[in-house]
């Protein structure tokens, strides 16, 4: 993993887990699973050590707050901060950083980017995957890592695993997690019944995690769209000069707002150009996406929250307002969250908990940005 340059797009609030998660205080900055680090400093630790650099892409309105978690990002050459204008969605933020690897590095440099706000127990199993993806990557496929599911979940994106590579044991590779395969189609977050029948047949859950040569992106990218791609070269040529920042907000506004599923995952795994490396459950992987994933690992942990509890063992309470803070009492309630700021707080039943992106939507039509 040596020849990895990673990239880490930090950005996005965090809307299912408000009032936690906020716009100037996203999950990524903050220790939900309580660890004693950050969602985004774990991600660095399980990857850091073994790449040749990592970059993060984040707002300006982050800034501050990553370099206080992480401060060697502020000068050391193997570790890039990068400070997009304005939120572009994923290609656009990826490809920043991919395409200045590309101009330090070269063509050659495999770069692989993988969320700032996941979570995941063992990350040694990742780092196998990841090495597998890149020994796929060298022959130029565009890869992502899959992830066998744990259940029929409606909050994820599905991958649809083809044949294996050429070179891979044809009888092997179907089940075994490890083995690169052709990416047959990538599909949406599915109902209930669609999602069970995705386990049944093998599919994956996706991730978002690419790992790809950035000379491979940018041929992709100056064939499927070459206004980004010749926008991002040129902020990339003026890396490491006093014209980098004027350059950067020259160009960026003109970037095509689009995630890099669409924009580059989708279309060329049409192509054949797309594999995936399956891993194992046992990664343990969460993107703790809502406050029923977040319960689960705290469950797990043993460590739901302090509240006074009748026939609601299970029911989870975050956050507080301090020593003086309410008593929360849980009577015939097993099913809920409770999360409490010192200005809000969130009441959800756990099945319900993808709704609460509904709250923040409801805040926002009525102005209320002090609560965003």
């Amino acid at each position: 993993m040596s020849d990895l340059h990673v990239i880490i797009p930090a950005g996005g609030a965090g809307t299912r887990l408000w009032p936690l998660s906020r716009r100037r205080r996203p999950k990524f900055l903050l220790d939900l699973a309580g660890t004693g680090r950050t969602l985004l400093q774990g991600t660095v630790d399980r990857l850091a050590s073994a790449a040749s650099s990592v970059t993060i892409v984040t707002g300006q309105a982050h800034r501050d707050g990553v370099l206080a978690q992480l401060p060697e990002f502020a000068s050391s050459q193997e570790r890039t901060l990068l400070i997009e204008p304005s939120g572009r969605d994923s290609m656009a933020a990826i490809g920043l950083a991919a395409y200045v690897v590309r101009e330090r590095f070269g063509d050659d440099a495999i770069v692989g980017s993988f969320a700032a706000d996941h979570l995941i127990a063992r990350p040694e199993l990742l780092r196998a995957a990841v090495a597998t993806a890149i020994g796929a990557a060298r022959d130029g496929y565009v890869v992502t890592i899959g992830l066998t599911p744990t259940e029929a979940s409606t909050a994820y994106g599905y991958i649809a695993p083809g044949p294996a590579l050429s070179g891979e044991d044809e009888a092997g590779a179907a089940g075994a997690a490890g083995r690169a395969r052709r990416v047959a189609e990538f599909v949406e977050k599915p109902d209930a019944d669609t999602a069970a029948r995705y386990v049944s047949q093998g599919y994956l859950w996706n991730a978002g995690m690419f790992i790809m040569s950035a000379g491979v992106l940018a041929s992709h990218l100056a064939r499927l769209m070459p206004d980004l791609h010749a926008r991002l070269e040129t902020i990339a040529r003026s890396w490491g000069t006093p014209q980098f920042e004027a350059t950067l907000e020259e160009n960026w506004p003109h970037l095509t707002k689009i995630a890099i599923d669409h924009a580059i995952a989708e279309p060329v795994a049409a192509d054949g150009g797309v594999a995936v490396v399956p891993a194992d459950a046992a990664l343990g992987w969460t993107d703790l996406g809502d406050f029923e994933a977040l319960t689960g690992i705290a469950a797990a942990a043993g460590n739901l929250g302090e509240a006074i509890r009748i026939d609601s063992e299970g029911a989870a309470v975050y956050g507080s307002v301090g020593e003086d803070g309410p008593l929360v009492a849980l009577v015939g309630v097993p099913d809920v969250a409770v999360a409490l700021t010192s200005d809000a707080i969130l009441v959800t039943r756990l099945e319900c908990a993808q709704a609460v992106k509904s709250v923040v939507d409801t805040l926002a039509e009525a102005g209320r940005s002090d609560l965003l």
